[in-house]
């Protein structure tokens, strides 16, 4: 099969390039490099993928259509898996621009040439985010109109925009709700990763709240699993990815102290607006239909990405996380 996956060089979708192109798929790469965060983390990225023969990497924007469409119109595609985007609540504020672009009209250009050169397969990734602070744990046919942030809104708007290509045109689509990933060469401004950088250097742990908030994390390799597993035909559905198993921050960081073996110096500051107190995935639908469960425990999650850190820790520890 002859894959497009955008946001090749990110968290999430350098790891579902090596799945695919490891299951015997060529895979066409493209991603833009901007500049959300240090670009020495997806630059390490790509570098793991190089040696793939069956990867193609092109730097490009899934703005600049006639770009898009020069890829669409050269190589044949058979399925898109959309993982560019702005992701991370807080940084939306900031910017809701740049998510709303990002997120909603790169989804539409590909939708669009999805639709003009007959594509069969579209996946979308999106965000338990839209839940907000719903019931839990979150079920797919939960209402979602009601986001508590600017990148939220933008996701549900991708989300619209996918059903609407599957009813108008037919076109396959699957998208996926992602819980909190987490593990080796991750965002920098994901919580997990700031708290290993902040500990191994001693520097002051900023935490919001008191840590009792619970979020779903789930391991980078099981997302990418049920990523590949999603480009099979399915219609039109949405589906949860996550751990199906929440953990309070300050349990993530207890489990953090003994792996470092470092105490965490606390910054105590008031819980964030666009915070939800809890998240939790149903995976019921993703056992169902793809056939997928989350393997990985967060304690060896974890474990592997203090070992990544570690092991480049020589500009890890200069990378900045943001405010």
């Amino acid at each position: 099969m002859n894959v497009l996956v955008t946001g090749c060089a990110g968290f999430i979708g350098s790891k579902v390039v090596e799945l695919l192109v490891r299951a015997g798929h060529r895979v066409t790469g493209i991603d833009n490099l901007n500049a959300s965060y240090d670009r020495r983390l997806k630059e390490w990225r790509l570098g793991q993928l190089h040696a793939e023969p069956n990867f193609t990497f092109h730097q490009c924007d899934i703005l600049n259509r006639r770009a898009l469409e020069e890829h669409f119109r050269t190589s044949p595609v058979d399925g898109v898996i959309n993982l560019a985007a702005r992701a991370g609540v807080r940084q939306s504020l900031l910017d809701p621009w740049a998510y709303y672009d990002t997120n909603v009209i790169g989804a539409l250009n590909l939708l669009e040439l999805c639709r003009t050169f007959e594509v069969r397969k579209f996946v979308q990734a999106s965000t338990s985010a839209l839940y907000g602070d719903a019931a839990r744990p979150f079920q797919e046919d939960q209402p979602t109109d009601r986001p508590l942030s600017p990148y939220a809104a933008s996701k549900k708007a991708a989300e619209t925009l996918c059903f609407t290509y599957h009813r108008l045109y037919e076109l396959d689509v699957t998208v996926l709700r992602y819980f909190t990933v987490y593990g080796p060469a991750g965002r920098p401004d994901m919580s997990y990763f700031r708290f290993i950088q902040r500990i191994a250097e001693g520097g002051p742990l900023p935490l919001y709240g008191d840590g009792s908030q619970e979020r779903d994390f789930t391991y980078v390799d099981d997302i990418a699993r049920g990523t590949v597993l999603a480009v099979r035909p399915t219609g039109y559905e949405v589906i949860n990815l996550g751990s199906d198993r929440p953990v309070a921050v300050r349990q993530v960081i207890a489990v953090l102290e003994k792996i470092l073996q470092r105490p965490a110096l606390l910054e105590r500051l008031p819980r964030h607006p666009a915070d939800v107190p809890a998240t939790w995935a149903d995976v019921t639908k993703a056992r169902r239909l793809l056939g997928w469960a989350p393997q990985t425990s967060l304690e060896d999650g974890l474990r592997n990405a203090v070992r990544w850190y570690e092991e480049n820790r020589s500009w890890a520890s200069t990378i900045d996380l943001g405010s």
